[in-house]
């Protein structure tokens, strides 16, 4: 699957979010082999999180706050589903502004199961509830990443008030700005009836139309921001909003001075195996249609994760002597993080070379950098998702580059992929980065603020120094 941008107003092509359209547009069959599919992507994310991420995260803490990690994260996942129905989905996607939705969709009003969601092909609808589930996962996953930045120091008070706000207040309109578009049905069929038209009055209603519609999107979609499975709306805006919270809270008590290794790197094996694997819902899921688009996604997934494992492992070894199980699941996450945005963009030798890069961006981060500004970033948060993230948004611009063996971006206007312009690319592909850097930052840190007036952000040292396990949720994780 390509996409382009579709004219010079810089509505761009994207690759996971679609406006979940009903009755504005002729709605065709809906194809049940790709109802399927996304069915099993959807169950694939849902895995991500809730036992990867979640045993991921768990493993790399002490055992005394091995418990407060895995409650934080399934927390997230329910109270983020139930907003999602409430008016998560609503916000996200569907008409209002370019930075946010509207109310339509609130309480799931219209959304049955004979309700239609639009793919990228023009003419290929899937079943809107699914699609509704769909993108429930990536907005029940995005702020659960955020909770390894400040691990083992951060209150359940303050955890349970922090993730509504954050996910209403900067994920909703963050997938807004950023996969928001009115669908290629409403594009192609107004670029149909401006060829049709046939005397100056119809030509200039058929053109206002063809208008309205290339307007109707999100900000950064307009843009021209290529952003297949979430590079900006998940890794980058939750990477940022997890660094702001580990500098606001602060160090951990004894941080560099004590040890404070892993408890059980044999869990965060576990998390991580499940973390790529369920990430194929997550990336190749995001093509919206079992078709040759999922299947070059899944492809990169596979690649560009390998290359950075290997990458940060080699570089490791080179460095310290030594190459650690800890270092390779490390880059393995890396280059799932770097390849999201580009896995439906990049060919697959464009996905290998993004993950040999970003294995040795994302180690130097997490030891040069890290230690060099002294921050506690408890499980680098900030260092593979922010940054792998980073690397893949701006990587997309360059490998979606069909001389690079790239698909290029579809204009849907035309119905061909269209010219790759490298600069108009990047500035759109900056453009992304920097917002979301700029929005999820600022908006993370005011958000921290009203929490810690209201509840506090940390727990007492005496609480903290005896595990959040015990004096959180009064339950140990081993009886030892």
């Amino acid at each position: 699957m390509t996409f382009k941008r579709p004219t010079s107003a810089g509505l761009a092509a994207l690759a996971v979010g679609l406006f979940a359209t009903t009755a504005a547009y002729a709605a065709p069959t809906i194809n049940k082999g790709d109802n399927a599919w996304m069915m099993t992507a959807t169950v694939l994310v849902l895995l991500m999180t809730i036992p990867g991420l979640a045993l991921f995260y768990g493993g790399l803490v002490r055992s005394k706050n091995m418990l407060s990690v895995l409650m934080q994260v399934f927390y997230t996942v329910c109270i983020v589903c139930v907003i999602w129905a409430l008016y998560g989905y609503s916000l996200a996607f569907t008409g209002g502004s370019d930075f946010i939705g509207g109310f339509s969709k609130a309480f799931m009003a219209g959304i049955t199961t004979d309700s239609m969601a639009a793919t990228f092909s023009v003419d290929a609808n899937i079943s809107e509830m699914i699609y509704f589930c769909f993108q429930m996962t990536f907005a029940a996953i995005t702020p659960a990443l955020i909770v390894g930045a400040f691990a083992e120091r951060m209150k359940f008070a303050a955890i349970a008030l922090f993730i509504p706000l954050w996910v209403t207040l900067i994920y909703f309109p963050m997938a807004h700005m950023v996969w928001y578009w009115a669908g290629p049905d409403a594009i192609s069929d107004a670029a149909k009836a401006l060829a049709a038209a046939a005397d100056g009055a119809a030509k200039t209603a058929a053109q206002a139309k063809l208008d309205e519609v290339m307007a109707d999107g999100g900000f950064l979609f307009k843009k021209g921001a290529l952003d297949f499975a979430g590079g900006t709306v998940v890794h980058i805006n939750a990477g940022i909003a997890g660094l702001v919270g580990a500098l606001l809270i602060g160090k951990r008590t004894g941080y560099g001075k004590e040890l404070m290794a892993p408890h059980s790197l044999t869990m965060t094996m576990i998390g991580a195996s499940l973390l790529w694997v369920g990430w194929f819902g997550f990336n190749a899921g995001s093509n919206l249609e079992a078709s040759g688009g999922a299947a070059l996604a899944m492809t990169n997934s596979f690649l560009a994760t390998a290359a950075a494992a290997l990458s940060w492992m080699f570089a490791e070894w080179m460095i310290k002597g030594h190459p650690s199980v800890l270092g390779a699941l490390s880059g393995a996450v890396a280059g799932l993080v770097a390849v999201t945005p580009a896995c439906g963009f990049a060919g697959p030798m464009g996905a290998i070379v993004l993950g040999l890069v970003v294995g040795v961006v994302c180690l130097f981060f997490c030891t040069v950098v890290k230690n060099a500004l002294g921050y506690d970033d408890s499980l680098d948060v900030f260092g593979v998702h922010c940054i792998g993230g980073i690397v893949g948004a701006l990587g997309t611009g360059i490998l979606v580059n069909p001389a690079l063996g790239g698909t290029g971006v579809m204009d849907y206007v035309t119905g061909k992929v269209g010219d790759y312009d490298m600069a108009a690319q990047m500035i759109s592909q900056s453009w992304g980065v920097g917002t979301t850097l700029l929005f999820s930052g600022i908006g993370s840190a005011i958000i921290y603020k009203v929490v810690d007036v209201i509840v506090g952000l940390r727990v007492p040292v005496e609480q903290e120094r005896e595990g959040l396990d015990l004096t959180d949720h009064t339950e140990r994780a081993y009886n030892m």
